[in-house]
């Protein structure tokens, strides 16, 4: 059989494209005129966008503290681009080591509370690169059964066993770190704010389960960085940060870059700096990434505003959307989800929200459950009144249609 035959079918076939779970296949969905993935930019200026020529607010960005437009921030990569040029052409294991790199590592250590830091080219091979590193064959790896992707891929690609809890639910956590083996090493590994829902990690729930049992534990703060804690993320919003013994994240959001970081105690890290094959054998970030991540760093301990301004946002959108009757889940962050349910319901709200000016990511099958999609809002530090008010118009005008559409099919 053809190795390329999958790939002709999910493109034309509808019925493959079913099978994996999608609602329609591409080139249906394009048909339909809801097709929401790959869309170009013309132009970006943080809180809006242009596509096309229109002119559309930006509620789908992980830009939490509006920082990839600041001018400080802009500068500091623009310069790095003069000192060092656009790339370290090697990996960090040999020639791709630049000073700003351990500035920014020193930096991020100081910042989280750890001995010591060391950063990826991405948060996605931060999580390869550690998980790989780490757990070997006799070792479990204790996943909440919502983490992000890149940490059940890094699971993968270790040695050992991955055993999965329900989210959140810290019995079912509980019953999986008794079932491990005495003689496994287990690391437990969390987001800290999940990045579908919105909700948070109960870390001192967790951090008691596992000393228990003498597990370790790893909390992926990409999304908690500079939103909660002050900016340091959910470990200092709790108040555990000393009894987790690692925190990683990436530059792809608060910090305006990208990249990512891993934090602990220096034998660990350097443990992981000389194992993680994705820092090993991949091409180090280049400069002008580092000082953008730098300067943002800056920003964030000089103007703690700008973390207080981005939940007084997400607040404001989160009450507002829930009074105009949307599920919006648990989310407590700047990530807010509008749960619709069927797939292509999803597809089709995606749509009419961009018609009326607005961006929003949409959540369908096999990225979420079946039945369970959604839109996933995220908010800035920089949206303003005058852009949540045409926000709130364009969702009653959503909701209003929803309902007369409800009303139709029961009628």
């Amino acid at each position: 059989m053809d190795v390329f035959e999958k790939c002709r079918g999910f493109y034309s076939d509808p019925a493959i494209a079913e099978s994996m779970g999608y609602p329609a296949n591409p080139q249906r969905a394009k048909e339909l005129g809801v097709y929401p993935f790959f869309i170009p930019l013309d132009h970006a200026e943080g809180t809006e966008i242009v596509i096309d020529g229109h002119r559309l607010i930006m509620l789908g960005s992980n830009n939490y503290l509006g920082l990839t437009m600041h001018p400080a921030v802009r500068e500091a990569a623009v310069k790095a681009i003069r000192d060092f040029g656009t790339s370290c052409t090697g990996s960090r294991f040999l020639n791709g080591t630049l000073r700003l790199h351990c500035e920014l590592e020193e930096r991020l250590a100081t910042f989280l509370g750890k001995e010591e830091a060391i950063v990826f080219s991405t948060g996605y091979q931060t999580n390869l690169g550690v998980f790989s590193a780490l757990i070997g064959r006799n070792d479990i790896v204790i996943c909440d059964k919502e983490n992000h992707a890149s940490i059940v891929d890094g699971c993968r690609l270790s040695l050992g066993r991955m055993r999965r809890y329900r989210h959140n639910d810290m019995q079912d956590l509980e019953r999986v770190l008794k079932a491990c083996p005495e003689d496994a090493g287990t690391l437990l590994a969390t987001d800290g704010v999940f990045s579908m829902s919105g909700e948070i990690a109960p870390l001192p729930e967790i951090v008691a389960l596992c000393e228990q049992t003498g597990t370790r534990i790893l909390v992926d703060d990409a999304h908690g960085i500079g939103v909660v804690g002050g900016g340091r993320g959910t470990a200092h919003l709790h108040g555990v940060a000393d009894r987790v013994d690692l925190l990683l994240g990436t530059f792809s959001k608060s910090l305006a870059s990208i990249g990512g970081y891993i934090a602990g105690d220096k034998a660990t890290i350097n443990w992981i700096r000389h194992l993680a094959r994705s820092l090993i054998f991949s091409a180090s970030l280049p400069a002008p990434n580092v000082a953008a991540a730098l300067a943002s760093l800056d920003l964030i301990e000089k103007e703690p505003e700008r973390v207080h301004q981005v939940n007084v946002v997400a607040d404001q959108l989160r009450t507002g959307l829930k009074n105009m009757g949307f599920d919006v889940g648990k989310s407590v962050s700047p990530i807010i989800p509008v749960f619709i349910g069927n797939a292509m319901d999803a597809l089709k709200a995606w749509r009419f929200l961009f018609d009326q000016g607005i961006y929003v990511n949409v959540a369908i099958p096999p990225a979420v459950p079946a039945g369970q999609s959604l839109l996933r809002l995220s908010v800035m530090a920089t949206h303003t009144q005058e852009q949540l008010d045409k926000v709130f118009a364009a969702f009653l005008t959503f909701g209003q249609s929803m309902n007369l559409r409800d009303s139709a099919e029961l009628g």
